[in-house]
């Protein structure tokens, strides 16, 4: 699509939004679980920003801009309400909503906190506990690192090749084609890659270079004494269909079972790392389902019918958001509309 016809179309987009035309879908369709997918809350522009951006979810500003949204136009629960529903013990709302952190970033506590608070809002972060307090990376941040303090222009690169770059933008989708190739690999081969990068673009990363990115447990504590409720991401983020099943099964089970000794209540809830169509299996829902897990979410589009749900509790959607989306965009994702287009 040319630029120019990308303005038009976002500036129909912008109007539909403004007349509220989207608001007839919303309202003739009550029956849909409507699951918002976040990392971060943070500024990727900012002085000094040297980690993933597109683990950027929205600024705090479009952030408070989406709550607004959300808070006016749907019934947020949990997910110890939605598994209450599942269990029969209560109905779901109409345009009943969930609002999902992943990974378990500082910035759910100093940025997403405050505006959840705000707005009196309920939200579950899915931690990947063995990062939880601790300085070592992501591997998805540590890459970041490396490509964004680089001094060389042109580096052979595994998997990709020869590869050169003349500015940011380049360089970021360079990067990002990297990663994306790195994903695919069984986990100890991505380990090994991955402690490839650095030397590779002649970068060595400092002792302390990501200190406070992750949540501590006694933030966790403190954020479920203000109503946050927690979930498990695994262990160590592995995609789980790419490793043993049995190792799958500990990943669940270790990473609840932590959860749980640091707040002192049940984990009901997973969120499967990557959370694609190959990304989980019969096999690993049923992992999960043995681990006590009640609701486990995907990042299949959503949103979801109820009579989905109900069907099948261990592969619900959610709609991923990123920085990226104007508001319109956003809107129309909540509606359903972009996941209709993309088919």
């Amino acid at each position: 699509m040319s630029i120019s016809r990308a303005r038009v179309v976002l500036s129909l987009l912008d109007t539909l939004v403004g007349l509220k035309i989207f608001d007839v879908i919303h309202y003739a369709t009550p029956n849909f679980l409507t699951v918002l997918n976040y990392h971060r809350i943070e500024d990727p522009f900012k002085q000094g920003f040297d980690t993933f951006k597109p683990n950027i979810s929205a600024t705090p500003q479009e952030f408070s801009r989406q709550m607004e949204y959300v808070k006016a136009r749907f019934n947020v629960i949990t997910c110890e309400q939605l598994a209450a529903c599942l269990r029969g013990e209560k109905k779901l709302p109409p345009h009943a909503a969930i609002i999902t952190f992943d990974d378990g970033y500082t910035d759910n506590l100093t940025n997403a906190l405050p505006i959840l608070q705000k707005y009196n809002l309920p939200a579950v972060i899915f931690l990947t506990t063995d990062f939880m307090g601790s300085d070592s990376p992501f591997y998805w941040d540590a890459v970041a690192y490396c490509f964004y303090h680089t001094k060389k222009n042109d580096a052979f690169l595994p998997l990709t090749g020869e590869c050169s770059w003349h500015d940011e933008h380049s360089r970021e989708r360079i990067m990002l084609r990297w990663i994306e190739a790195v994903k695919k690999l069984p986990e100890d081969e991505k380990r090994a890659m991955i402690r490839q990068i650095g030397p590779l673009l002649d970068v060595e990363i400092p002792a302390g270079a990501f200190a406070n990115l992750h949540l501590t447990w006694e933030q966790v504590r403190a954020m479920r004494r203000s109503g946050i409720e927690f979930g498990s991401h695994t262990a160590t983020h592995p995609i789980l269909t790419r490793i043993p099943l049995e190792q799958a099964r500990r990943e669940i089970q270790e990473s609840k079972r932590k959860i749980e000794a640091e707040i002192a209540e049940p984990v009901i809830s997973l969120a499967y790392p990557n959370g694609g169509s190959a990304d989980f299996s019969p096999d690993v829902m049923e992992a999960a389902r043995q681990a006590g897990i009640e609701v486990a979410f995907t990042l299949l589009s959503g949103p979801t019918r109820y009579a989905t749900v109900r069907k099948n509790p261990l592969a619900v959607r959610r709609i991923f958001l990123t920085y990226h989306d104007t508001f319109s965009k956003f809107v129309m994702k909540l509606m359903g509309i972009t996941r209709l287009l993309n088919k």
